[in-house]
């Protein structure tokens, strides 16, 4: 991972841990598990996918039906 892909994984996480606090009331710990052992992590942080070059709000979307459904 180059550093500004870096950068951009880690800006997309830091968004999506705030919306998983404020939408579900989960604390940090949790928050950050949630997102680090979902798939669209994984999804993120491969460079193949792109999907670093997306917008937090639109990851988050996808975050939000991976958690509904148990899968992408």
């Amino acid at each position: 991972m180059n550093k500004r892909m870096q950068y951009l994984v880690e800006g997309i996480t830091k968004d999506i841990i705030v919306y998983l606090m404020q939408d579900n009331g989960y604390d940090l710990s949790t928050a950050l598990k949630e997102f680090y052992n979902s798939e669209t992590f994984a999804k993120l942080s491969d460079e193949a996918t792109g999907l670093y070059i997306e917008s937090s709000a639109y990851v988050y979307e996808i975050l939000k039906g991976e958690l509904k459904y148990g899968r992408l």
